[in-house]
């Protein structure tokens, strides 16, 4: 049977699947590294944003321009630049246009472009949209060779591989975006601030991070705000190019007669919607989360007015807005991670001075490009002019050669040595530019552009005189966008860290009474009020009742489990009383293989016993117990076939230990050692079998345990000879003791 042959095939050639895979992610992830994601370090750019602009500019889209619609730029783009989908295109025009969303725009947009809110733009049909002046010192010099061009997608047209670049908007407006396996985001910053650490860069190229932060203090964000994060972070952020900052909302204290007041918040902090940010708070103080506010309202029209009204005069703002700052978007943190592509297209994060440096070398090489393209420029005009010149000396002589020889063009190149480009212009001319004046005014040209040729080539020799030039840009940016004009003045206030303001928790969380209940099982409720009859409460079948504790809803309540680790959940998280509750171990994410030891409540400075069951303990304070995550703290080390066993208060001057042996021990509590964690040291000597009980208690009220559902006390001198030193052995205990070898709950 013959083979059939696929004729249009091709070259077929086998690979793995593995191999082929991995070549086509890698395409697709450099692809999205460096043409969509990542920006350019030279002119702060995606493709798209440069296409964007590129193609406004070739509309003549100009600021002293008329607008035109956003759909003809648009379909301008993705014609020819950018074959994308419209809405791409769309959403970073429209972006350029938010003065909320960049700080500097580049984009002059009219009408509904969308707002702090959060409500999105019209459709591209209804807007319409030219460039500023920002966007045209981006372009500017893109004539004069300054830039490389590389060919459009479909080969009929060019497009720049970078701007020029004459503002420093990588840091002026910042960037953001996800490529894959790396991100970058950097915030925007002052124009004015920029062009003082590039001058200063500029004169000292070794100057540190910290003088050039102390040029430019930190971002400067669209939105204003408060930049509350402490100098060394800031510092050591621009250090390393990664690191976070925090950004608080701009409040003051409006007094109000008889003694009231409100809060009025007129900045909030970036890329945070207004809206969205009213709803939360909203929804916190219906939850009862924020039991200082009395009330919310959203006065804003233009600029932002937020009003937060207190419960009561007695609440104090500062509190009040610290209670807000740690449950609400008024306080977030912007990320810094500037990772960029350097000139030669290589994704890397850089610190401050390397992108500010980058940025200067980009400038550099724009300036000599041009000014290498504009002495050529002149050269074409001085040989242009030469020609000119022989027409003014030899005059009668030129209109001879044109009215007679059959070849002018020729004859004249050969009577006076000239080129092709000066025959022709000479043939080209007008009678009305041979008058006295035009001769006197070509003489006065070509001086005036020997002397610009001579300057440009000093300008490309001196090293000295190219940073003077750079300075001399860097310093009208700054007059033209800088701290002193409208757009330019700072708007997010450098402030130090915080003081960290103690909340109560009751700012956050209305104190009630409530009766914790926790069933054998591990199903835990939470009642309100204390005091409550509990023998009618319902349990699950197979269940039964295990822990009553009374707490506030403010309270922690801490839980002791035989892995070792203490957990942590307030008392304002635990389900309603109705039905049977939840699962303790669901809430805090506890193994299937743990069980429940000890529920306690919370107490600031209170000290507690720790043991395991093989006879180690020590004392560790309350507050070494509180655990921040559900996964709870590790306390008391245990491992193989040992479980921790027991969390007593320790209250009293004396421990008793008692073990599976039924032999007792009593010792004083200064013999066990205070610990943050470990494995602790022995309580008591065991020949087999392991500890049973402990208590601590006040050898001098006696020892009170409970046997047969009664309770029996042993004074000191009933158990002098039971004292010993820690770690013995004991003795069996004295008559009438429990059988069980448990000390017994005390009521």
């Amino acid at each position: 049977m013959s083979k059939r042959v696929d004729k249009n095939a091709g070259d077929i050639q086998p690979t793995p699947l593995a191999d082929a895979l991995s070549r086509r992610y890698l395409n697709y992830a450099l692809s999205t590294i460096m043409s969509r994601s990542l920006p350019d370090v030279r002119d702060g750019m995606k493709p798209v944003h440069r296409r964007l602009l590129f193609s406004m500019r070739q509309m003549r889209l100009d600021p002293d321009q008329g607008y035109k619609k956003s759909a003809r730029v648009v379909g301008d783009v993705i014609g020819r630049f950018h074959p994308h989908g419209d809405q791409a295109v769309y959403d970073t025009l429209v972006r350029l246009a938010q003065d909320f969303s960049v700080r500097f725009p580049l984009v002059d947009g009219q009408g509904n472009f969308g707002s702090i809110d959060g409500d999105n733009a019209a459709a591209f049909r209804y807007t319409e949209a030219r460039m500023t002046a920002v966007a045209m010192a981006l372009l500017d010099g893109i004539d004069d060779d300054a830039v490389d061009f590389r060919p459009t997608y479909d080969g009929e047209d060019e497009e720049p591989t970078v701007l020029p670049a004459n503002f420093p908007n990588l840091l002026a407006n910042g960037a953001s975006g996800i490529a894959v396996g790396m991100a970058t985001n950097i915030p925007p910053h002052n124009a004015g601030e920029i062009c003082v650490a590039l001058a200063h860069l500029l004169k000292t190229p070794n100057a540190s991070i910290e003088k050039l932060v102390s040029l430019m203090p930190g971002p400067d964000l669209p939105t204003g705000g408060i930049l509350t994060e402490s100098r060394e972070s800031v510092v050591e952020a621009y250090r390393t190019g990664r690191g976070s900052m925090r950004i608080r909302a701009r409040w003051e204290v409006e007094q109000l007669p008889r003694g009231q007041y409100q809060i009025t918040v007129t900045e909030i902090p970036y890329q945070v919607q207004k809206s969205r940010l009213v709803e939360r708070i909203a929804e916190l103080l219906l939850a009862k989360k924020l039991v200082l506010l009395g009330d919310v309202r959203d006065e804003s029209a233009e600029d932002i007015r937020l009003v937060l009204e207190p419960r009561n005069r007695n609440v104090e703002p500062e509190i009040l807005m610290e209670s807000l700052f740690k449950l609400t978007d008024l306080e977030t943190r912007i990320g810094l991670n500037m990772n960029v592509l350097d000139a030669d297209q290589t994704p890397r994060v850089m610190s401050l001075r390397e992108v500010l440096q980058a940025f200067i070398d980009h400038r550099h090489v724009v300036l000599e490009r041009r000014a290498t393209f504009r002495l050529g420029k002149i050269a074409d005009r001085l040989e242009i002019l030469g020609g000119y010149k022989i027409v003014y000396l030899h005059l009668d002589e030129v209109i001879r050669i044109v009215r007679e020889e059959d070849e002018p063009k020729a004859v004249l190149m050969s009577t006076w040595d000239l080129t092709e480009n000066q025959a022709d212009a000479i043939l080209n001319m007008r009678l009305r530019s041979l008058r006295r004046l035009e001769e006197i005014a070509i003489t006065k040209e070509i001086d005036g552009l020997e002397a610009e040729q001579k300057d440009l080539k000093g300008l490309l020799k001196s090293d000295k005189r190219r940073d003077e030039a750079l300075a001399a840009e860097f310093k009208e940016i700054r007059a033209k966008f800088g701290e002193k004009t409208d757009l330019g003045r700072r708007r997010t206030e450098i402030a130090d860290a915080p003081v960290e303001i103690d909340v109560p928790l009751e700012a956050t969380i209305e104190r009630e009474p409530v009766t914790v209940v926790c069933s054998d099982k591990g199903w835990v409720r939470s009642l309100r009020g204390h005091g409550l009859e509990t023998a009618d409460l319902k349990y699950k079948e197979g269940d039964k009742p295990r822990f009553f504790i009374e707490m506030e809803t403010t309270d922690k309540l801490l839980v002791f489990a035989t892995n070792g680790r203490f957990y942590t959940i307030g008392a304002d998280r635990l389900p309603g009383g109705r039905g049977h509750g939840e699962p303790l171990k669901l809430m805090l994410d506890m193994g299937n293989d743990v069980e429940i030891l000890t529920l306690m409540v919370h107490a600031a400075g209170a000290v507690i016993l720790v043991a395991s069951d093989d006879g180690r303990g020590f004392l560790i304070s309350q507050d070494d117990l509180v655990a921040q995550t559900r996964g709870g703290r590790q306390i008391l080390n245990v491992k193989g076939d040992v479980e921790a066993l027991r969390a007593v208060p320790a209250v009293g001057d004396h421990i008793a230990v008692i073990g599976e042996n039924r032999k007792m021990l009593i010792f004083p509590v200064a013999e066990l050692p205070t610990m943050g964690r470990g494995r602790g040291v022995r309580l008591q000597n065991y020949a087999q079998g392991g500890l049973a009980d402990v208590r601590i208690f006040t050898l001098k009220e006696g020892l009170t345990v409970k046997t047969g559902g009664k309770y029996r006390t042993f004074s000191a001198d009933d158990l002098k000879d039971w004292i010993g030193k820690r770690a013995q052995a004991g003795r069996l205990p004295p008559v009438g003791f429990p059988r069980t070898s448990r000390f017994g709950d005390l009521d």
